[in-house]
Order: structure tokens, then sequence, then C-alpha cells
């Protein structure tokens, strides 16, 4: 049983809810926090404690995608591949991309909020 699970269970039985409906609302909070962890540098979550967006770990995240994303475009840039391991390629360098498009604007703004 995940955590998430845990909590909602727990919750329902304590407060007589149903689950659907605390997991609906556990949802909703941390999809709250979440985007507001993309604007600020830290959330605090009450009972939970203070959550940081740590700026080192993204830098050295970020430039480790980068060189991921040159080597899949230079096995791209093979003409000898399979169609399968083409597309495979494909797949996993459109997932870096994505993740670095999510990195890039939090290690690149300067940061004045905590």
């Amino acid at each position: 049983m995940s955590v998430k699970e845990w909590i909602i269970k727990k919750m329902a039985i304590s407060m007589v809810v149903s689950e659907k409906t605390i997991d609906s609302v556990v949802i909703h909070q941390f999809d709250s926090a979440n985007d507001a962890l993309n604007v600020h540098d830290s959330i605090e979550i009450s009972g939970f404690g203070k959550f940081y967006f740590n700026q080192k770990r993204a830098q050295a995240q970020y430039d480790k995608y980068v060189k991921i994303k040159q080597s899949y475009e230079n096995i791209l840039a093979n003409d000898s591949l399979s169609d399968n391991k083409r597309h495979s390629t494909e797949q996993k360098l459109i997932s870096i991309l994505n993740d670095i498009k999510i990195l890039k604007p939090k290690i690149n703004e300067p940061r004045t909020d905590n």
C-alpha cells in the first residue's frame, strides 16, 4: 500500500467520509503544491513540513539531460539504425526534451522568493 493510499484510508475511516472524496481532495492539494513549487522555491504543507527546490541539484540534473540529449541526437544521426531502435531512441529523446523543458525555466530565472 502506498503512502497516498494509506493516508486516504486513514482519513476516510477517521472522518467517516468516502475514500473517493478524500482521494480527490488529496490529489487537488498535492497538484496545488506542485504548481506552487513551480512558481516559488519553497512550500510548506502543514503537518508535513517545508519543501525546497534545490537549485544545485536541478542544475546538475539539467546538465545531465543535455548530455543525454546530445547522445540520443548522435545515435539518431546514424542512418544504419533499425526502425525499432530509431523509434525507441526518438521516444527517449522526447522524454528527455520534456524534462529539459520543465527544468529550464526553474534554473534560468533569478529567484528572490522563499
